[in-house]
């Protein structure tokens, strides 16, 4: 053995084809989210809500990488262009969300470090 960690891997268009998820009382029509990969503090999904972002803020850092479409990412109210190719920062606890996606809108979501964010 090398001593390297494994190589976590993940395709978009299998996980996306995952979506919409389980239907639960947080999200009546479906979860907009599967894991994709996941080591130690580290997270990734792919996000791909359809209509209305109702998320709401999380405990860790993330950034948003927008795999297919556009929208408008607001984060503590101010608006931010997103479309495919982007990178996005949102810092832990940070309201955001999603308006007005294009129908095709996936990104993928990276989580990573302390509850609370990195200081």
């Amino acid at each position: 053995m090398s001593g390297r960690p494994p190589v976590l891997a993940a395709r978009a268009a299998e996980l996306l084809a995952r979506l919409p998820g389980p239907r639960t009382p947080a999200w009546p029509a479906g979860e907009p989210f599967t894991l994709a990969l996941a080591h130690g503090t580290m997270s990734v999904e792919v996000f791909a809500p359809r209509g209305t972002d109702t998320q709401t803020p999380h405990a860790q850092d993330e950034l948003y990488i927008i795999h297919a479409g556009r929208a408008t990412l607001e984060v503590e109210g101010e608006p931010h262009a997103a479309a495919a190719g982007s990178v996005l920062f949102v810092p832990a606890r940070a309201v955001h969300r999603f308006v007005d996606l294009s129908p095709d809108f996936a990104a993928w979501a990276v989580f990573w470090g302390p509850d609370g964010g990195e200081r």
